[in-house]
Parts: C-alpha cells; structure tokens; sequence
C-alpha cells in the first residue's frame, strides 16, 4: 500500500458519519433551509455559501460578501471568510480547519469538529436561543483557599514523579539486564 493510500485511509478512518449528520442537522435547523436532495454533505458545504449563511445567522453580517459565482478562488475566499469569522465570533484558532481540509475534501473530519465547535462557542453568546449543538462547555470552578489550606498542602508528598526526597526507583530492576546481541 502506498504512503498516500495509507494516509487517506487514515483520515477517511477518523470520519464519523453520525456527527457529520448531526452537524447537517443543525446547520439546517439554523439557516433554516434543507440541504439539496441528492448531494452529500461535504458537496454541500465546498463551496462555503451554506457556511457563510450559517456564520451570517449567528452574528449577522459576520461575513459582508458571499460570493455565488466566480470559480474556485472565489469560493475558496467564501471559506476564508468564515474561517475570518469563526475566530471573531469566538472559536479558538486550533479548532479551525484548513481551507483545503474542505475545499479538495482532504479532511471532512475535522470540518464536522470545526462545527462542532462552533456549536460549543454559541453557548457563550447569551443572545443566542438554540438549537445547541455538542456539550456546554465548562465555566470556570474559581476557588479561594485559605492560607491554613495552602500551608497543609505543602506537607503532602507528592510521589506523581517517582521519588520521595531523594529516594528514587532507582535500581529497581531484578535479575540480568537483557542484552541484545548483534551478529549472531
């Protein structure tokens, strides 16, 4: 097998269809319009209008020019705009995918995590009525500790690392060390 065949099989491997139809779901429900009948998912969403309406639902004029025509470079530009936009309205940079992850379709996968992501950042926005997509991320769990606490911490032996000051697993090793022999 070729290292090319390898790596797509991989990414093709990290493809869940369950997540890709659930992301479908939901950027139906907000832009309130159907996918068209007979195309697939990422079909749908190569050339970055459906994306751009989406962003544009969220936080409208997030992105002021969609283009509907022009060939690749303008398409391509549909989806830099949303990506523009995404890091506006508050999904971190690490969870924005390439725009040739859609574009050539080289990773549909982490185009489905960049929805999801998505989802994730619309719970920050309090304007925003639903529907939610993925889990409510976290708030912070702020704690105040007294300095009596902090001092009874400091009693504690951590032995995460492996050594208890100074004592080390060192030489913990039983028996002949195995030996590799080369040449025989």
């Amino acid at each position: 097998m070729s290292l090319e065949r390898a790596v797509r099989a991989k990414i093709a491997g990290k493809r869940n269809p369950e997540m890709d139809k659930e992301a479908q779901e939901w950027i139906e429900a907000i832009i309130a319009e159907k996918f068209p009948a007979g195309q697939s998912y990422e079909d749908v969403l190569k050339d970055g209008q459906v994306l751009c309406k989406l962003i544009n639902v969220l936080s409208p004029n997030a992105v002021a020019k969609v283009n509907s025509s022009g060939g690749q470079f303008k398409f391509m530009e549909n989806i830099n705009n949303f990506q523009k936009a995404l890091k506006e309205y508050g999904v971190p940079d690490i969870d924005v995918f390439q725009t040739v992850d859609l574009y050539e379709k080289k990773d549909i996968a982490n185009v489905t995590n960049t929805i999801f992501a998505l989802g994730r950042a619309t719970y920050k926005h309090a304007d925003f009525k639903g529907p939610f997509l993925g889990p409510k991320p976290a708030d912070e769990c702020k704690r105040d500790f007294t300095e009596e606490q902090l001092k009874a911490g400091q009693t504690i032996v951590g032995l995460q690392a492996g050594s208890n000051k100074g004592a080390t697993q060192a030489g913990q090793n039983l028996g002949a060390g195995r030996k590799i022999l080369l040449g025989k």
